[in-house]
């Protein structure tokens, strides 16, 4: 198996997001792949072990270009509430601009198995950390309570990001991601602010 992560390999990542997200998991045939991604069905055999091996690959890259994404602009602002703001924006705004990715991620992951959900919780807990670290800023900087459980403020924070994503993804997209940054800004800084 070739693990070059060259065109045929993006392509072949880029093709699976797109039939996936228009025939669901189970019946996104990797035939449908390969000719969406313009190669030969045993072509994708060349980077891929199955369909299930090309959905783990296809989020651990994804996901972890987004978290990269996140982190920088993150990083380049100064106060927490900066930092909050931002991971909430580009949270939403990069699946808003993916809605192939969105349906990918907020729907289709959570129909696979077990095994599966395991081997993603790696490249998870990434993003996980990066949150923790958040927090972790907001309580020396004085601005969150310092009695925070940060594991259970992190659960809180990436669960309404993605449960607020989810409920997007479920209505068909039909209203603008974006324009809930602001609501959700406000719902957690009020609940993580030193009073």
């Amino acid at each position: 198996m070739v693990k070059k992560y060259g065109e045929k390999y993006h392509a072949i990542i880029d093709a699976a997001i797109k039939v996936i997200a228009e025939n669901g998991y189970h019946h996104a045939q990797v035939t449908k792949i390969a000719r969406e991604a313009q190669v030969a069905d045993g072509t994708i055999y060349l980077y891929f072990k199955n369909k299930e091996d090309l959905l783990i690959s296809l989020f651990r890259l994804k996901m972890t270009r987004f978290v990269e994404k996140v982190k920088q602009k993150v990083d380049l602002v100064h106060s927490v509430e900066e930092k909050l703001h931002q991971l909430i924006y580009m949270h939403f705004k990069q699946l808003a601009m993916d809605p192939h990715l969105a349906i990918v991620t907020q729907i289709e992951l959570r129909q696979s198995n077990r095994n599966f959900r395991k081997e993603i919780g790696s490249t998870l807990k990434l993003y996980h950390l990066l949150i923790e670290d958040l927090i972790r800023f907001g309580i020396e900087e004085g601005k969150f309570h310092d009695d925070v459980d940060i594991r259970l403020m992190r659960q809180m924070i990436f669960g309404t990001l993605d449960e607020t994503a989810t409920s997007w993804v479920m209505k068909d997209m039909k209203y603008d991601l974006l324009a809930l940054v602001e609501p959700v800004f406000s719902l957690l800084m009020n609940g993580l602010k030193r009073k």
